[in-house]
């Protein structure tokens, strides 16, 4: 079971530090769940046109690619101006709706402002919603406050948050897998 991270920014690294943090939770937490990160910052991701996804190329095709392989998500965003990034924006344009589709997703937001959490109710969870993706009750808003210096998060209450986001997402995601094997188990018997 692979679980993706998506630092869905190409500046700046308080989101992709709160995403890594998650993961290691999770790994922690599960060693026979695989994590990856992608950080959108280290690819050259072409702007979504409207063509088939599948007929993209080089760094494009890879993260489509990269994101349709996974079986959940955590997906963080910096919030500029009162909304998520447009990098993050043009990925959920770029990859098909079924790779999301009955899968589950946890967010992370980071910012400067403590209103800015309100970006994942109000615009996060309505495009898992439009993906028909399960969301994790909890989630991750980390304040520039929660950082020192050495942009390493420093405050323990964020931690918690983090270990809590960390241990729904892989709790909601095995649930959901056994419910759906046991859904399909039953029609088979029930068919023959």
């Amino acid at each position: 079971m692979k679980l993706l991270g998506i630092s869905g920014t190409v500046t700046g690294s308080k989101t992709k530090i709160v995403i890594q943090r998650v993961l290691d939770e999770v790994k922690a937490q599960n060693l026979d769940v695989d994590v990856e990160l992608l950080d959108l910052s280290e690819y050259d991701v072409q702007f979504c046109d409207g063509r088939d996804p599948a007929l993209y190329t080089g760094d494009t095709k890879k993260v489509i690619d990269i994101v349709s392989s996974a079986d959940f998500f955590i997906i963080g965003t910096p919030i500029f101006n009162g909304s998520l990034s447009g990098a993050l924006k043009n990925l959920f344009d770029l990859v098909p709706v079924k790779a999301f589709r009955n899968k589950v997703m946890g967010f992370v937001a980071t910012g400067g402002t403590y209103q800015h959490y309100l970006v994942i109710e109000n615009q996060l969870k309505p495009i898992a919603g439009y993906y028909r993706a399960y969301v994790v009750p909890d989630y991750v808003y980390a304040h520039d406050s929660h950082f020192n210096d050495q942009k390493q998060i420093s405050d323990p209450d964020l931690m918690q948050r983090i270990s809590n986001l960390a241990h729904q997402a892989v709790y909601m995601h095995n649930a959901l897998k056994t419910k759906n094997k046991n859904q399909a188990l039953s029609f088979l018997y029930e068919s023959s």
